[in-house]
C-alpha cells in the first residue's frame, strides 16, 4: 500500500469533514448529503467517461484506481542487486542455471526476461521484445492517466448541472419563502461534489499514476538493460557500473559490492 496516497486522502478528507462540521456538528454533515447531487455527479461523470472511452478500457477502471493505493514498485537498487546475483550465477554455472530463480521472481516482466534468455534468444531478440511489452504498458498506463483526468474534468461540470436543477426546482416554487434557503443549499451541494470529485479524488490519482507510469518506465529499461548484459555475457561488476546510471548519486552506495 501507499502510504503517500493514504496519508493524503487521510489529510484531505480529514480537514474538509472538520470544516463540514464546525459549528455545526454532526447536523452539518447532515447538509451535504444529497443523495440526487451524488448520482448526477458521479453517475453524469461515469457516463461521459464511458463515452469518451471504449467498454473494454472502462471495465479496467476499477483496477486502475486501486493501482494508486495498492500498487508498489520494487526499489531500482534491490532490481540492481537481484540482477547481479543473476549475471554471476549465469557466469559461473551458465544461462541455464537461471532456471532455478525463476520461481522466486514475483515481477512478470523480470521473468518473461529471464525465460527469453534461457530459452536462447539472441540479447537483440530479447531487448526488442522487452521494449515492446514496456511500450505496450505504458500505454496502457496512460490511457488509465486519461480517463482518471476525464473524471476530474467532468465531475465539476456535472456539479454544475446538478447546481442549475436545483435552481430551477429552486425558482419554480418561489411562492414559499421558507424552502428558499435550503433549496439554494441544496443546489450548491452539487457543485460542492463536483469541486471535491475533481479536486481530493480524481486529479490527485491521475497524478500519481503519472509519476507511477515514469517510476514503471524507468524500472524496466533497468531490467532491459541488465538482462541483456547477463544475455551477453557480460562481467558482472561491468553490469554493475552500467545499472548505477539509472540510479540518483545518493543512491548508488547502497549496491552490494
Amino acid at each position: 500500500m501507499d502510504l503517500s496516497t493514504v496519508l493524503g486522502f487521510a489529510l484531505g478528507l480529514g480537514l474538509i469533514t472538520w470544516s463540514m462540521m464546525h459549528g455545526g456538528g454532526l447536523s452539518g454533515l447532515v447538509l451535504f448529503v444529497h443523495p440526487p447531487a451524488f448520482a448526477v455527479v458521479f453517475g453524469g461523470a461515469l457516463a461521459a467517461v464511458m463515452i469518451h472511452f471504449r467498454i473494454e478500457e472502462v471495465k479496467h477502471l476499477a483496477k486502475v484506481i486501486l493501482r494508486t493505493f495498492l500498487y508498489k514498485l520494487p526499489s531500482p537498487s534491490e532490481e540492481i542487486d537481484r540482477i547481479i546475483d543473476y549475471a554471476t550465477l549465469a557466469r559461473k554455472e551458465g544461462l541455464l542455471a537461471l532456471e532455478s530463480k525463476l520461481k522466486q521472481v514475483d515481477d512478470k516482466f523480470m521473468a518473461k526476461g529471464m525465460q527469453l534468455v534461457i530459452d536462447g534468444f539472441s540479447a537483440d531478440t530479447v531487448r526488442d521484445i522487452l521494449e515492446v511489452e514496456a511500450e505496450i504498458a505504458k500505454q496502457r498506463h496512460a490511457t488509465g492517466k486519461k480517463m482518471l483526468e476525464q473524471f476530474g474534468t467532468f465531475a465539476p461540470a456535472f456539479g454544475m448541472v446538478e447546481t442549475l436543477i436545483g435552481l430551477v426546482q429552486m425558482l419554480s416554487n418561489l411562492s414559499d419563502p421558507s424552502k428558499i434557503g435550503a433549496g439554494m443549499a441544496g443546489a450548491l451541494v452539487g457543485t460542492f461534489y463536483g469541486a471535491f470529485a475533481a479536486n481530493m479524488l480524481f486529479l490527485p490519482m491521475a497524478g500519481k499514476l503519472d509519476q507511477r507510469n515514469k517510476q514503471e518506465s524507468q524500472l524496466r529499461e533497468l531490467m532491459i538493460a541488465g538482462i541483456v548484459a547477463i544475455q551477453s555475457g557480460e562481467k558482472p561488476q561491468l553490469i554493475k557500473e552500467k545499472l548505477k546510471g539509472f540510479l540518483a548519486p545518493a543512491d548508488r552506495e547502497s549496491i552490494k559490492s
